[in-house]
């Protein structure tokens, strides 16, 4: 989210409720609540932990409110009532978000040392070039990306041009990514790196690859 220095926490306020408003939640992980409409059987309410928010009856009449008579609810963090209703209506996004505050040479040193120390956020300027390598390694952390390179037998690795992968990412989906047909033809793959024990490791598809590794795909 990229805001101005000057204004702005103003600017992300509104932008969050607006956000908020068509079910986007920002830096918020899903509510850790089971819920699970049935036929008959009336209301099932468990906590498995202190609840401050919430309580049997109160669940009962958010649940009425959307015409639910028989469901399971159990409710493992101490939630709050708007947690619930995100759990039943089933349809929000919880997405990472940086807030970028630039223009950083416009406002005084003070603002700029309190706004880089708020979480989540960066500062910048785009017109100075400030800051703006610590920002990629934000976004590149936020997106939980990693690089994988490719080698081909007898050669050395190709480290001008890294295929881009989400963390997690298994073998297969290095094929996949370089040719959908690889797969298909797929024998072993070799390793090298840290998600080896020993370099080069042969490996299969399943195999979870990590940022930096080299890989080497042997085909049928």
């Amino acid at each position: 989210m990229m805001l101005d220095s000057g204004k702005g926490e103003i600017q992300k306020e509104l932008l969050t409720v607006e956000l908020e408003q068509v079910g986007i939640r920002l830096n918020k992980r899903p509510p850790n609540i089971y819920y699970k409409r049935k036929k008959t059987g009336g209301l099932g309410f468990t906590a498995t932990c202190p609840l401050t928010h919430l309580s049997e009856k109160l669940v009962q009449l958010i649940l009425h409110e959307y015409k639910i008579f028989n469901a399971e609810v159990l409710v493992r963090e101490d939630c709050t009532a708007d947690d619930l209703i995100d759990v039943i209506q089933g349809n929000r996004v919880y997405m990472k978000c940086i807030y970028v505050y630039n223009k950083i040479d416009t406002i005084c040193l003070e603002d700029v040392d309190r706004l880089a120390r708020q979480i989540d956020s960066v500062v910048i300027s785009c017109g100075l070039h400030l800051n703006m390598d610590y920002l990629l390694e934000q976004i590149w952390e936020k997106l939980s990306l990693i690089r994988v390179y490719t080698k081909k037998r007898g050669q050395p690795p190709d480290f001008t041009e890294p295929l881009i992968l989400r963390s997690g990412a298994t073998v297969e989906h290095v094929c996949h990514a370089i040719h959908r047909s690889i797969a298909d033809t797929f024998r072993y793959a070799l390793v090298w790196g840290i998600s080896t024990k020993y370099s080069p490791q042969r490996v299969g598809k399943l195999h979870v690859v990590s940022d930096e590794d080299v890989l080497q795909v042997v085909k049928k």
